[in-house]
């Protein structure tokens, strides 16, 4: 519009500029452009300069990069180079060597999977708090609130081969409560035709020497998992997570029994509907043969 005006419109740029909001200096700049580039001239270029003469050439950063994989300190780089510290960081971040630890090479995902159902199950638990009325986060109401009403304690299981799940929820995490959830797992799982072999759980409390006994009863191994690596029971962990965002978090329940009422459903969802996407885009109930032919039927 300002370039229209003054050329167009026998306006002074002085008076084209002020109307458009901008310095007289900026109205001759834009009058310059468009007679040198047309239209092209007005539209929006970037504020880089067209000449950096103190930038760094890509031999340079070539050769921060080579001593940065030897694993010398940026300070150091920065002084046999000339340049400051802070132009080596910037560098190193946009390549992802700030920090020594990208030099590392990745740690391979080691992924494994029992050849039949019943050679592994993983146990895991989740406390979740027990509800009382819809809280503040949803109704924003934060007069009332409900503290010390207490936890569950929500056990699940999964086969290792299957990823067929089972899951209760029982008043603590204490040993007792686990051991009756082991014992209604193994029943459960049997009455599938599976036979549990082994069950793999972390090292809480609630699976020391009262857990074992239970397994060594039941004519199952007890694996525990390396100390601090969630990793080894993976399949327990994202389990858990996929069972607080499509059960526990999916609603806002007003009780506690209403949110246990949910438990089952999910569960039977997850085992004989819910596509996973380790068994190619198939429900876990899948793989386990006794109830192929019941699968078809639902």
């Amino acid at each position: 519009m300002l370039v229209y005006r003054v050329l167009h419109e026998g306006c002074k740029v002085r008076d084209a500029s002020s109307a458009a909001g901008v310095s007289e200096r900026t109205g001759y700049k834009w009058l310059a452009r468009f007679k040198a580039e047309g239209h092209a001239g007005l539209s929006d270029r970037s504020s880089r300069p067209w000449r950096s003469p103190s930038a760094c050439d890509p031999e340079q950063l070539y050769r921060f990069e080579q001593r940065r994989r030897e694993r010398v300190p940026l300070w150091r780089i920065a002084r046999e180079c000339g340049r400051s510290l802070a132009t080596v960081a910037r560098h190193m971040a946009r390549m992802g060597l700030s920090r020594l630890e990208a030099l590392q090479p990745p740690v391979p995902v080691i992924r494994y999977e029992r050849a039949a159902p019943g050679e592994l199950l993983h146990i895991d638990t989740k406390r979740l708090g027990r509800i009382q009325g819809i809280g503040h986060r949803i109704t924003g109401d934060r007069t009332t609130r409900n503290r010390g009403i207490g936890w569950d304690a929500v056990h699940l299981a999964i086969d290792d081969h299957s990823r067929v799940s089972f899951a209760a929820i029982k008043p603590d995490e204490t040993a007792a409560s686990c051991v009756q959830f082991l014992r209604e797992a193994v029943a459960w799982y049997a009455g599938m035709g599976v036979k549990i072999e082994r069950v793999m759980t972390d090292n809480g409390t609630g699976y020391k020497n009262a857990f074992k006994a239970a397994c060594d009863e039941l004519g199952i191994r007890h694996i525990r998992t390396r100390p601090y690596t969630p990793q080894t029971n993976g399949k327990a962990e994202r389990f858990v997570q996929t069972s607080l965002r499509e059960w526990a978090y999916a609603r806002a329940y007003e009780s506690s029994a209403q949110r246990q009422a949910a438990l089952q459903p999910f569960v039977d969802h997850y085992n004989w509907l819910r596509p996973h996407s380790a068994l190619n885009r198939q429900p876990p109930m899948s793989r386990i043969p006794a109830m192929n032919n019941l699968l078809r039927l639902n």
